[in-house]
């Protein structure tokens, strides 16, 4: 299948897929056909007559790895099973499979998840002397990341700690494991100690392509570096490195400058995505980080709509505001859901945008974080609430049976779950027999324990089940199973994670005062407010033809695109996020480098809203618009007025499209 490339792509993006021999830096700016271009490349490279097998493409995601080899295989119309397209880690994973004997493991090792990592660094410190009511785990897990990574050295760090790191790293070679890190960092250990192998693995990739190389490590960066000669391309756009936080570098673009003086350099400069005026405030945004590669996006969409600027009142209003609008939007531009994304700085923003969704019937789905109703806190005192409602609910029995913790732990389900097996029940029905029946046999203590649990639900069920003042009863409930208590013995190192999840909860029966204290709502029962839940703590798999919003953190939405974009809470403290404000100028740049991927994300209509009041520790604070606002050209905004009720013409238009839905010929 032969491809005319001068008809299929722009001429930088010509130039870019034909440089194939030598050192190519690929500046791609968002939505400039950056995937497009590594395609066509290593078709092109393919039709050259390249071995499939000489060709190493690495990104960053296994879905962006499966779509590009996905791509490949499209453009070429072949099954190509020996071309490698691959994250950085499962590339590692390649070599290590192979080479990881000549450091000492045996090639069967395992690779240890975040759960296993954290177990044995807490049995390594305990080896070394450590008292674990003193140890934080987590602490420790980030600050053996940095060092393995080379984010940090041991200099002014507790000496116990480097202790427990030797002990953690003898203990993995002992157990023949690696963890996430080490995917990296023992490749790169092979390649300098034994040059042999570094030459062999150089023979066979002679061609290297590393998409979005500015979220590249320095760790990444030094394995490219001792696997590449001379045919590498790098695509990547300084504006869009957001990820300093797990070790990114955009530095590395520098770092690529001056390792390849003689390398050729490709802007691509033209976005197919953007309307101008989307175009034109992204690119004075930017303009204000100086630490950058100058470019100027150009698009050949034309004009487009203002930049809409919202100001609800405070977060509850942004989210009926949001909701509203994009009711609005897509009955009168006729799009589906998933056309529409909501960006937030931070995950915690989600809650009134979900209830604000929930309440006006918008399918949605959350990336990139936890949904609120998803978070543990707030899934506990539903399944109280659940179980409360049906006592039969044995999923969410179980779930709560000992939280907090209670006596019936895991040995005391076991027994339970023989009794509810043998006697054809419940769970709860087995609790039951349990309480009334001494002959069952059942450790008294147990016993004693399931009775008190069960009198805690039974009085409860008999006050929930009355209409009135829902949420005080709520609150009634998480104060005598003392929540609070739990919370602070299971983040018995972090008093902020416990306050925060707290907080969540105050958030949830918060919710629950003002959706019974709505005078629309007919039905303020237990019972509505609980089938209300369903609807978004279902099943996220289950899709149907209208898609569902976007509800996303910006950093998940990197590499997105949709028609209409919100950013919500876009106030100074959010964007830039006051953390970054602390850290100095360098966070501020990459503070104003998120707001502008989230600014490019949009196609045809942006809009951005500012509360006038936010509430922080359950007070209602003032909010002052984000900085980052003043960057965008005045003319290119316009403060949002409400949207006019549809003409006739309109309203007769929509019947006729609903009519059409239900295979009915219109009047």
């Amino acid at each position: 299948m032969q491809l005319d490339y001068e008809q299929e792509l722009n001429p930088e993006q010509y130039d870019a897929v034909t440089a194939i021999e030598g050192p190519l830096l690929i500046i791609a700016g968002a939505g400039s056909g950056k995937t497009r271009v590594i395609t066509f490349r290593a078709a092109y490279m393919l039709q050259k007559g390249i071995p499939q097998s000489s060709i190493l493409a690495l990104t960053f995601t296994n879905k962006a790895a499966k779509e590009m080899a996905e791509r490949v295989r499209t453009v070429t119309g072949k099954k190509l099973p020996n071309l490698t397209v691959s994250t950085f880690h499962a590339f590692g994973v390649k070599i290590l499979r192979k080479e990881i004997h000549r450091l000492g493991w045996r090639e069967n090792y395992s690779i240890y998840d975040e759960v296993d990592r954290n177990q044995l660094i807490k049995d390594c410190a305990r080896e070394t002397g450590f008292k674990l009511e003193t140890f934080d785990v987590n602490k420790a897990g980030m600050l053996f990341s940095d060092v393995k990574t080379e984010r940090k050295n041991w200099e002014g760090v507790d000496d116990g700690y480097e202790k427990v790191f030797h002990e953690y790293q003898a203990a993995l070679k002992a157990y023949n494991a690696v963890d996430f890190d080490d995917l990296i960092g023992l490749p790169v250990r092979i390649f300098q100690a034994f040059p042999e192998v570094r030459e062999e693995y150089r023979d066979h990739y002679r061609y290297i392509m590393i998409d979005e190389f500015q979220d590249t490590s320095l760790q990444q960066y030094q394995l490219m570096r001792l696997l590449a000669r001379d045919n590498v391309c790098v695509v990547g756009d300084d504006d869009q490195s957001i990820y300093s936080w797990r070790g990114a570098n955009y530095q590395n673009i520098i770092n690529f400058e001056k390792d390849w003086p003689r390398r050729k350099e490709v802007t691509l400069y033209r976005n197919y995505r953007s309307t101008t005026t989307i175009l034109d405030a992204a690119n004075s945004i930017i303009a204000n980080n100086t630490n950058r590669k100058l470019k100027d996006l150009r698009s050949p969409n034309e004009g487009g709509a203002q930049i809409e600027l919202l100001s609800p009142a405070n977060e509850l209003d942004e989210g009926e505001q949001i909701a509203t609008i994009i009711r609005e939007i897509k009955l009168k531009d006729k799009l589906r859901y998933d056309q529409f994304g909501v960006l937030i700085r931070t995950n915690n923003l989600t809650r009134y945008l979900e209830e604000a969704f929930l309440g006006a019937n918008i399918p949605y789905k959350v990336t990139g974080g936890t949904s609120f109703f998803g978070r543990k806190e707030i899934k506990d005192i539903i399944s109280y609430l659940r179980v409360i409602a049906n006592p039969e609910d044995d999923v969410n029995l179980i779930r709560i049976v000992n939280v907090p913790r209670r006596g019936i732990g895991r040995r005391s389900v076991e027994l339970l779950t023989d009794v509810a097996k043998s006697r054809g029940c419940s769970l709860r029905a087995a609790m039951e027999a349990v309480r009334g029946d001494p002959f069952i046999e059942f450790p008294d203590r147990t016993r004693q324990d399931v009775e008190s649990f069960l009198g805690l639900l039974e009085m409860f069920r008999e006050e929930l089940l009355h209409r009135r003042n829902l949420a005080v009863k709520v609150r009634k409930l998480v104060d005598a199973i003392d929540y609070w208590g739990y919370l602070v013995n299971d983040n018995q190192h972090n008093d902020k994670a416990a306050k925060w999840k707290f907080l969540n909860v105050e958030s949830l029966i918060k919710g629950i005062d003002t959706w019974e204290k709505d005078p629309d709502n007919l039905d303020p029962s237990l019972f509505a407010w609980l089938n209300r839940i369903s609807l978004i703590t279902r099943d996220d798999q289950e899709e149907d033809d209208t898609g569902k919003v976007n509800l996303m953190t910006i950093h998940a939405a990197k590499g997105l695109e949709f028609d209409v974009v919100f950013i919500a809470g876009c106030e100074d403290g959010i964007i830039p996020h006051a953390r970054a404000l602390e850290e100095g100028d360098g966070n501020v740049e990459e503070e104003r480098r998120l707001f502008y991927v989230a600014v490019t994300r949009a196609r045809q209509r942006l809009l951005i809203s500012v509360c006038q009041q936010r509430r922080r520790n359950a007070m209602p604070v003032n909010c002052v618009p984000s900085p980052f606002l003043a960057e965008i050209p005045e003319h290119l905004t316009c403060w949002r007025e409400p949207e006019s009720e549809l003409s006739e013409d309109e309203q007769a238009a929509v019947w006729q499209d609903v009519r059409k839905m239900f295979g009915k010929d219109a009047e």
